[in-house]
């Protein structure tokens, strides 16, 4: 216990005491500009959750959060899943290609999003001028500050949210190299007999995906899901940087931003941190549950 009561004393304070005043204040009229003049525990008021959950802009941000998560999560770790699948056989070069898979996840986020804004810019960005050479654009498309694209299909049009798919691009290219670290780990240990076996009794290179490396990587893609809901759940840099929220893009985080600094009102900014921890909660429980059911249930 002497060991380790210095780690404890770190996460209590570091952790445990911001994290419980944050719940103390968001039961407390706290506004930014007497934040220092106000004591520790003021008269309680659930007006910051009135707030909070009558503004009607909760129901859209946990929407947009959604999808923004859901979409993100899903291509970066399809997007690793290839890139491991790609480069699990020897070739010459393959450990400079590895590195390189790495520069996304290791680059600074305002260095990678400036480079971003600008390639995406629709005056002089290289993706509007090569979609006008090369691809017959009509015009260029702004991705960072159209909401909505109206695209003809079949005769009738089709709302796209142009800023939205263009932040979580940004977020899969970003952070598919997390989940290939994972999925390339664990398939340096996973044993090549079992699929060898799998080739020579006649299976297809796609059936032994599905059914033999699929499964073994299934624990950690387990794993990669809930570490990277929780990130993207409660990212603020990137979509920030990008878009600052504007043009369907007002993911949570954003929203508690807003709050805090145009509104300066810290109660209601910290009932809306809770309302969104307990949404996260309850989104991953809801997921383990699943995961633990369709375990038993094999």
């Amino acid at each position: 216990m002497v060991l380790v009561s210095p780690t404890l004393a770190i996460v209590l304070i570091m952790v445990f005491i911001p994290l419980a005043w944050s719940v103390l204040i968001s039961f407390q009229r706290l506004k930014l500009i007497n934040i220092g003049r106000q004591g520790l525990v003021e008269a309680f008021t659930l007006d910051n959750f009135a707030i909070v959950l009558g503004s009607g802009q909760l129901g859209r941000t946990l929407v947009v959060t959604l999808v923004f998560t859901v979409g993100s999560v899903a291509g970066s770790i399809a997007l690793g899943l290839v890139a491991a699948l790609a480069l699990r056989r020897p070739f010459r070069g393959r450990t400079f290609v590895r590195a390189s898979m790495l520069l996304p996840y290791i680059a600074p986020v305002v260095a990678v999003t400036f480079v971003w804004r600008i390639m995406l810019h629709p005056e002089f960005g290289i993706v509007n001028a090569l979609g006008e050479e090369v691809l017959g654009w009509d015009r260029p498309i702004p991705f960072l500050t159209q909401a909505v694209a109206h695209v003809p299909v079949l005769g009738t049009e089709i709302g796209v949210p142009t800023a939205l798919l263009t932040v979580i691009a940004f977020q899969i290219w970003r952070f598919f190299p997390f989940a290939f670290l994972f999925i390339m780990a664990r398939m340096e240990a996973m044993s090549p007999e079992i699929e060898e076996a799998a080739l020579v009794d006649g299976a297809t290179p796609l059936q032994s995906f599905r059914h033999v490396i699929l499964p073994q990587l299934l624990p950690v893609i387990t794993v990669l899901v809930v570490l990277r809901s929780i990130w993207t759940f409660n990212e603020f840099d990137s979509v920030f940087l990008l878009t600052g929220g504007a043009a369907g893009t007002q993911v949570a985080s954003i929203r508690v931003y807003q709050l805090l600094t145009v509104q300066q009102n810290v109660g209601a900014a910290s009932a809306q941190a809770l309302v969104l921890a307990v949404v996260l909660i309850l989104c991953i429980g809801l997921y383990a549950f699943l995961i633990r059911r369709r375990g038993e249930s094999l």
